[in-house]
């Protein structure tokens, strides 16, 4: 997952809109493709690499959190202490997403200790799921010998997502490592978003709205998966995000207002995956 969202999507672009008939083409454009996350379409199998060519490259991310002077805020981040607390496959793989994003966003700040601790959140439910082989002792020694240096960090734990991947491929199991990465990105735009609100920056807010192409990709991912009925909501919450997102788009600027909405519904659908009804 070299391309995993996790962290904050805060690309420094400008974009300038145009005059109002432009922005209705725009609009114009931007419900046909709404229409387009309809199981209907040739990516409808599951396919993973359609999200992670669209999300921003972690050199990036790095660059920004220098730039912007952006702060580490443990707060945004998962309670490790809840790791424990998922008995139902579906939320051990949401919240082994979430954890993960985190375990790399601590990674990104250089917050050894946190990362750690992170690692141990993505440890106990890849054990729990199955996919313990992929986060092995061997990977915890590669790490702690390597926690001065974020980037090989990264691409460890990058790489042990992907052979999650390719473990649960092979058994037969494409769904949950669909909602493993569904967590990730989940997570990723939960910070972001957050950020972003901090940040009080147009471009930062273009930047997250620009996040829509992903999540249109993973839309049609989760369509291709077969989920249980109290888990429909995953799909149906995305898919009013994506509304949201199509909406911002044709904004006249992008200030806190244009992405609230977006706040609000990641909000509410980050707490029913951390928070699950019993």
């Amino acid at each position: 997952m070299n391309r995993v969202f996790t962290l904050i999507c805060l690309l420094a672009t400008s974009w300038v809109v145009g005059c109002s008939s432009s922005v209705e083409d725009k609009r114009e454009e931007l419900i046909s493709e709404s229409e387009q996350l309809k199981p209907t379409l040739e990516e409808s199998r599951y396919d993973a690499q359609n999200v992670f060519v669209t999300l921003p490259d972690k050199n990036i991310i790095n660059q920004l959190i220098e730039e912007k002077k952006i702060e580490y805020d443990h707060a945004l981040l998962a309670d490790p202490k809840a790791a424990n607390n998922y008995p139902a496959e579906f939320y051990k793989a949401a919240n082994l997403g979430f954890y993960g994003s985190d375990l790399i966003i601590a990674s990104s700040f250089e917050q050894t200790q946190e990362s750690m601790i992170y690692l141990k959140c993505v440890n106990m439910l890849a054990q729990s799921l199955g996919v313990s082989s992929a986060f092995d002792q061997t990977l915890f020694e590669r790490i702690e010998a390597n926690k001065d240096r974020k980037d090989s960090v990264l691409s460890l734990v990058t790489n042990a997502f992907k052979r999650v991947d390719e473990i649960l491929k092979s058994n037969n199991r494409p769904g949950t490592s669909a909602i493993i990465l569904t967590g990730c990105w989940i997570e990723g735009l939960y910070v972001s978003a957050h950020l972003a609100i901090k940040l009080k920056d147009e471009k930062t807010n273009k930047t997250l709205i620009d996040q829509r192409e992903s999540l249109k990709n993973l839309i049609v991912m989760l369509n291709s998966i077969k989920l249980e009925a109290d888990q429909s909501f995953l799909i149906e919450d995305l898919k009013a995000l994506f509304s949201e997102f199509v909406r911002a788009e044709t904004a006249a600027k992008y200030d806190a207002a244009s992405i609230q909405p977006i706040v609000t519904l990641i909000d509410a659908l980050h707490n029913k995956l951390v928070k699950p009804a019993n």
